[in-house]
């Protein structure tokens, strides 16, 4: 098995509805990977045990995600120097907002890049680890120009439908 080099978190298993989108994109993408359930608030731990061995296991990114309190990303970057990527999930109480907020106000001096919430956010903050790998990975780098191409021809082909359609 090749070494993972990055890491997708999450607090809870029911975050992975919004979490397989990121895994979806590294496989996409071939880049080797690890996800789990790394739990803040009932591992910690674990949690601590995880962040504090990114480096050595040779992770190059964690793409967090967390729901409601959110503390995941955070505390995990807290553990780590391994840039974190969090991924607001998407909550009944507050459709993620509370989320959002949580991750994205990092006290200064313990960074975590923030994406959007749910489904989208995941996948750009894959998406976001294949552009920081890609740095140093000239094959990766066109798999990656590549998708950007596609996509722009995709919108280019989109149609409206006429005046009045429903």
């Amino acid at each position: 098995m090749t070494q993972a080099l990055i890491g997708v978190v999450m607090g809870s298993s029911s975050d992975w509805d919004t979490m397989q989108h990121a895994v979806q994109i590294l496989q996409q993408f071939g880049i080797p990977h690890d996800a789990r359930v790394v739990s803040a608030h009932r591992m910690p731990d674990d949690m601590f045990a995880y962040a504090q061995s990114a480096a050595e296991r040779g992770l190059q990114a964690i793409i967090a995600g967390a729901g409601g309190a959110a503390h995941l990303p955070g505390m995990i970057a807290a553990k780590t120097v391994v840039p974190v990527l969090g991924v607001p999930v998407q909550t009944k109480a507050l459709s993620g907002v509370d989320s959002l907020h949580s991750i994205v106000q990092m006290p200064k001096g313990v960074p975590v890049a923030t994406f959007a919430i749910g489904a989208a956010g995941a996948a750009n903050a894959a998406l976001f680890a294949v552009a920081m790998l890609a740095n140093h990975d000239a094959a990766l780098r066109q798999k990656l120009e590549a998708f950007r191409a596609a996509q722009t021809e995709a919108a280019r082909a989109m149609t409206l439908p006429p005046v009045g359609a429903a």
